[in-house]
């Protein structure tokens, strides 16, 4: 009876229903948010994913461990996650899916490009079956003729960010690198010019000490600096301690990523983006008309200034 109930698989639209029953789901994961330690000695994260049963706008999947290492190191959005003996539970009137690490189980494979069956992370009481690859080789199926929904249209332009706000955005990762020791930032740009600070100096304080240009210790090599573009504003992104783990491997140079909840702050006269307990990762794909806008801005912005040069 054991093994029936490990292979009797719930689509997410059956599970909704299903309160207060322990489910088990495989779903692929298109927003991940950054781990939170709870209010005991646990930690937790939420994922949010789909199948073909409810691809929009997906179930959202509380993970709770008792350490950060134990918790889900999600290598892409879109991966695949199995998860077994979650418990679905309703909270402020949404239903979602909650992982007890005394019982639940789940295993992370790769997404639709994978080419095998192995999972390249799983919690410690998972146990593999030979018919696991079924379940991953269908959803793999279907997830490479499905347009992922990538989330609601509301976000903002760099160009409308205000300090202290949290906001939405959709920007392109331009690069990364290691500023002290556990501490990384990203650099991230979306063709618009983030609004302009006021800055309260004294000029006579400029000689001793002058606002900086940058708050890197090192500046960036020249050749790098010259791959950025020279329209908009390049936001710098804080990645703290802890966090490097698991979000690092997300932003990749080159590609677009949707911040949800990031903070902007303003320091020594920079605008800054920190990545706060509440700030999530989602999903976006290359063609995804955002982008495709964004790009297309630029563009006409570049031929309109060279008619001046």
């Amino acid at each position: 009876m054991g093994e029936r109930d490990d292979y009797k698989f719930l689509q997410i639209r059956d599970a909704i229903a299903s309160i207060n029953q322990k489910v088990n789901l495989i779903g692929a994961i298109i927003e991940f948010g950054l781990p939170k330690k709870t209010r005991g000695t646990d930690w937790f994260c939420t994922l949010k994913i789909i199948d073909e049963s409810y691809p929009k706008p997906g179930i959202s999947v509380n993970i709770f461990a008792s350490s950060m290492e134990n918790l889900p190191r999600i290598s892409s959005l879109g991966d695949i996650i199995q998860l077994s003996r979650v418990v679905m539970k309703t909270h402020h009137g949404e239903v979602n899916a909650v992982f007890n690490k005394a019982f639940s189980s789940f295993a992370l494979y790769e997404g639709k490009n994978g080419g095998d069956f192995v999972p390249y992370q799983c919690s410690t009481r998972y146990h593999h079956r030979d018919r696991d690859s079924k379940f991953v080789l269908g959803l793999r199926k279907w997830l490479a003729d499905f347009q992922v929904d990538e989330g609601p249209n509301s976000f903002l332009f760099l160009r409308e960010i205000k300090e202290g706000e949290r906001a939405n955005l959709v920007c392109k990762v331009l690069h990364i690198c290691e500023i002290c020791e556990h501490e990384w930032m990203a650099f991230v740009w979306d063709g618009t010019d983030s609004p302009p600070l006021g800055i309260e100096t004294k000029l006579e304080n400029e000689t001793d000490n002058p606002l900086p240009l940058q708050v890197e210790p090192k500046p960036l090599p020249r050749d790098l600096l010259c791959t950025f573009p020279t329209v908009g504003t390049i936001l710098r992104v804080i990645i703290d301690k802890g966090n490097e783990k698991h979000v690092l491997h997300l932003l990749t140079a080159g590609k677009w990523v949707r911040f949800l909840n990031i903070l902007c702050e303003v320091h020594e006269g920079l605008w800054h983006g920190v990545l706060t307990p509440f700030t999530k990762i989602r999903y976006m794909s290359d063609d995804n008309r955002l982008i495709v806008g964004c790009q297309s801005c630029v563009i006409h912005s570049w031929k309109f200034s060279s008619l001046w040069l």
